[in-house]
């Protein structure tokens, strides 16, 4: 059974920091690609990051310089290190695997930046 539990979301003033983490099970973490996705009220589902097994990543540009995202194999965990919040980066949060077998989704954890 595939599972994605994400956590970290809360309510934070703009300006701060909040960090989002994605404990993967039921699927070879190491091989997969991961990634984290945010939707808005009103909004699209848009891809915030992704990281390779081999490491790269990739981030949109509104997140350049203020979001990281980062994986730790051992703990088939994959995060997401936000910085300098702004009231626009509110959204729910999802993480997002992939992999030869399959695409797979989290529930989401909401984040809201106040202003």
């Amino acid at each position: 059974q595939v599972q994605l539990v994400e956590s970290g979301g809360g309510l934070v003033q703009a300006g701060g920091s909040l960090r989002l983490s994605c404990v993967a099970s039921g699927i070879p973490f190491m091989i997969s690609t991961m990634g984290w996705y945010r939707q808005a009220p009103g909004k699209q589902r848009e891809l915030v990051a992704g990281i390779t097994s081999g490491g790269s990543t990739n981030y949109a540009e509104s997140v350049k310089g203020r979001f990281t995202i980062s994986r730790d194999n051992a703990q088939n965990t994959v995060y997401l290190q936000m910085n300098s919040l702004k009231p626009e980066d509110t959204a729910v949060y999802t993480c997002d695997a992939s992999n030869i077998w399959g695409h797979y989704w989290g529930q989401g954890t909401q984040v809201t930046v106040s202003s």
